[in-house]
């Protein structure tokens, strides 16, 4: 759980402990830390700062959380079971400041992928669900509740599913 800058001065310092072992003829040692160079690589590709973000995401501090997800180099060479949380806080973040079709867009790719478990991706489908009746989108609402019905495993959700399809039926 570091932050890009952390993982850079990590790297730089197991290249430079690496090439130290070498000049000191430690090869299995260089070998070693080559190897976890290889791994921190790996890791700042795969992992990035995505689990630095979601600790500041469940603390509620959305700028923190935008801060280190600006750290991903490439969030299309993310970890898919990282993917789906990076699209699903860009997608609160932009909720949270109503830029709505910029949520919308997020939340889609966030369906995509896998999240903590069904009631995430059951939140997801309720938050597409509202963007759609916001946009008074009779159909894409109703399809969107079809598949968080199909995955609802809390009361909360059913009531709020239960809420969404009586607006939708009224419009």
């Amino acid at each position: 759980m570091f932050s890009a800058k952390g993982r850079y001065a990590l790297m730089v310092a197991t290249a430079i402990a690496a090439i130290g072992c070498l000049f000191y003829k430690e090869n299995q040692l260089a070998a070693f830390l080559g190897l976890m160079l290889l791994l921190l690589i790996w890791s700042h590709f795969k992992q990035s700062s995505v689990l630095l973000a979601s600790k500041h995401f469940k603390n509620g501090d959305y700028q923190a959380t935008e801060d280190a997800l600006d750290e991903v180099p490439d969030p299309e060479r993310l970890a898919k079971n990282r993917r789906g949380y990076y699209e699903f806080m860009r997608a609160n973040i932009a909720l949270h400041r109503e830029e709505y079709e910029e949520a919308e867009y997020h939340f889609q790719l966030a369906s995509r992928f896998p999240l903590g478990g069904k009631t995430d991706k059951v939140f997801v489908m309720i938050h597409l669900a509202n963007l759609a009746l916001r946009k008074k989108d009779k159909v894409r609402i109703l399809a969107y509740l079809e598949r968080a019905k199909e995955m609802v495993s809390t009361p909360r959700a059913k009531e709020i599913i239960n809420r969404i399809e009586k607006e939708a039926n009224s419009l």
